[in-house]
């Protein structure tokens, strides 16, 4: 199979969606791969690294694509690359199309077999791609946090690691999965109060238990009264709740965002997924922040990225199997040889199949 490996062309994107490593794994096993020129700087990854390892470099991206059978990326396509798409061609990458139905139709319209990142799925539920980037996510959060409650940031003047004599900063988390338990294990190491809220009572529980019991470590169930209890008390909140595919509830609304301190920090980590903020809006790496009722939002839609050469790492690490198995056994067998793979699959010669996705859009 011939794999092609674009450069990602959104704001800020600097990973890469296959190491050099990963490259000759493929090249070993009889496929060809061709990667765009520079498509690996930002990682710390240099064309020469591919080319050691027989990769062929492109450099124009519509080459590419028009040559490749296979395109493997880590965010989803911008707009202008759907024009490179055709019939037949095989991609996978992050999509988020619940939240997107300007990319969902454009993908349906160039009939190409689309394969998400996110929705990929065990059999116990977990989602083994996604989970890695949700860890990134959560630790990144406190991290972003951290230094926008900073006052030359505009923030509140509060440090987020304790120290003796001052108050500890309250973190509310809504979400107790992968990017929840991160956040508030990483919070919590630096001495901040936290409270985690789910609707799941068993991922609360698990949480705890993994954390602990950690005496700074409160738990509940999500309502609209507690969400604005909590809300109103914190200094940092992070959106970090999730659905597999679709789009996620407004949980904190404007109202609630009014009772905050001036100062304090919303971390919509979510926000591919539409946000779970009211007051949010998609924000870039470049331009990551506004301040709406004197608070600072930040709501940036691939916040690993941020961290390439260790997000990038991390993602082919549990990708690349996958990519394996698709140029091995090409998309049709490859689907109907893996189960977790084939709830994958979004979009496919222009019809949307996966469920969650299809309600989130309104398509059937």
């Amino acid at each position: 199979m011939i794999i092609g490996l674009p450069k990602e062309t959104k704001d800020q994107e600097l990973r890469v969606g296959i190491t050099p490593e990963g490259v000759d794994t493929l090249i070993k096993s009889g496929h060809r791969v061709l990667v765009e020129k520079n498509a690996g700087l930002g990682s710390g990854i240099s064309d020469h690294s591919y080319e050691k390892v027989g990769a062929e470099l492109m450099r124009k991206p519509d080459v590419l694509f028009s040559d490749s059978e296979l395109i493997v990326k880590v965010k989803e396509f911008q707009l202008y690359e759907c024009d490179f798409l055709r019939p037949g061609l095989v991609s996978f990458s992050f999509l988020s199309l619940g939240a997107n139905p300007d990319l969902a139709k454009a993908l349906l319209k160039s009939r190409i077999t689309a394969i998400a990142y996110e929705t990929v799925e065990m059999n116990d539920g977990s989602l083994p791609i996604l989970k890695p980037m949700s860890a990134l996510t959560g630790r990144l959060a406190v991290d972003v946090a951290t230094h926008y409650l900073k006052s030359p940031q505009g923030g509140s003047g509060k440090l987020l690691s304790s120290v003796a004599g001052a108050d500890s900063v309250k973190v509310a988390i809504l979400g107790a999965g992968t990017a929840g338990f991160h956040a508030a294990e990483l919070a919590l190491n630096m001495g901040a109060e936290v409270t985690v809220l789910s609707r799941g009572h068993e991922r609360l529980a698990q949480l705890q238990e993994s954390l602990n019991n950690h005496p700074r470590l409160k738990i509940g169930t999500s309502s609209r009264n507690k969400i604005e209890e909590t809300v109103e008390l914190s200094d940092v909140v992070i959106g970090a709740v999730r659905d597999a595919g679709g789009s996620v509830p407004k949980l904190v609304t404007k109202a609630m965002i009014q009772l905050m301190k001036k100062g304090s920090i919303i971390i919509d980590a979510c926000i591919d997924q539409g946000g779970c903020i009211e007051t949010s809006r998609e924000t870039t790496l470049s331009d990551p922040v506004y301040v709406e009722d004197g608070v600072t939002h930040y709501c940036v839609r691939n916040m690993p990225g941020a961290v390439p050469r260790t997000a990038t790492e991390t993602l082919v690490n549990v990708s690349l199997p996958y990519i394996k198995l698709l140029a091995d056994k090409g998309v049709k067998d490859a689907l109907a040889t893996d189960t977790s793979l084939s709830k994958g699959l979004n979009v496919d010669n222009g019809r949307l199949v996966n469920q969650s996705v299809s309600k989130a859009l309104g398509i059937s």
